[in-house]
């Protein structure tokens, strides 16, 4: 079994920046992909960037250029540095992971693993 907490959201001024946290327990080296999603009410859950334990990355385009995905293996923690916030990027983002090496890389529905979610606010 794999727990993924997040921590890291908060409200901030359009242009600003957050570091997102998500400490991983259980099971770790049995993930392959690990990624960041975000929702808004009534609409469905979007990836925003994913990293394989390879270390391979890949980002939504609307995120490409001013959020990074990284990983602590040693402190077994994923974190997503976001900069240039803008109104656009408020919502829960939360924190998932899977076994499965197959398939797409921001199909939400393959990630067995999620955090409880933290909100990210951006005012304009």
């Amino acid at each position: 079994q794999v727990r993924l907490v997040e921590s890291g959201g908060d409200s901030v001024q359009s242009g600003g920046s957050l570091r997102l946290s998500c400490v991983v327990s259980g099971d770790p080296k049995s993930i392959y992909y690990m990624g960041w999603f975000r929702q808004v009410p009534r609409k469905l859950r979007e990836v925003v960037a994913t990293i394989t334990s390879d270390g391979y990355t890949n980002y939504a385009g609307s995120v490409k250029g001013r959020f990074t995905i990284s990983q602590d293996n040693a402190k077994n923690t994923l974190y997503l540095q976001m900069y240039s916030l803008t109104p656009e990027d408020t919502a829960m983002y939360y924190c998932a992971a899977r076994k499965l090496r197959a398939g797409s890389w921001s199909d939400y529905g393959l990630y067995n693993y999620w955090g409880q979610g933290t909100q990210v606010t951006v005012s304009s």
